[in-house]
C-alpha cells in the first residue's frame, strides 16, 4: 500500500526549474505523481510511494533546486490514486 502526499510550494519556484527537478527526484526515488506550477507562482505536487521515499521527496522540496528561495511547503497526506509514473503537467 502507497502513501501519497499533496505539496504546495511557496518562494521562488518558478522559473528555477524546480518542476524538472522535481520529476527527476521523484523518478530517482521510485515516486510516482505529479508536478505544476500554479497562478499564484507556488508549485503544486502530488506524490505517491513508499513513506521514507515520501519524506525524502518533501525534505528535497524545502531545498529545491540550486536557483530557488522555497519560503514555505503545505504538507498534507491524503489517500493514494494509483498513479504509476511522474509527470511534469
Amino acid at each position: 500500500m502507497s502513501d501519497a502526499v499533496h505539496l504546495k510550494v511557496e518562494g521562488r519556484v518558478q522559473g528555477v526549474f524546480f518542476r524538472a527537478n522535481t520529476e527527476k527526484v521523484a523518478k530517482e526515488l521510485g515516486v510516482a505523481g505529479w508536478v505544476r506550477n500554479l497562478d499564484d507562482g507556488s508549485v503544486e505536487i502530488h506524490a505517491e510511494g513508499d513513506r521514507d521515499h515520501l519524506d525524502r521527496l518533501i525534505d528535497w522540496c524545502r531545498r529545491g533546486p540550486a536557483m530557488a528561495n522555497v519560503k514555505h511547503v503545505d504538507v498534507d497526506w491524503i489517500p493514494a490514486q494509483g498513479f504509476h509514473s511522474f509527470d511534469i503537467r
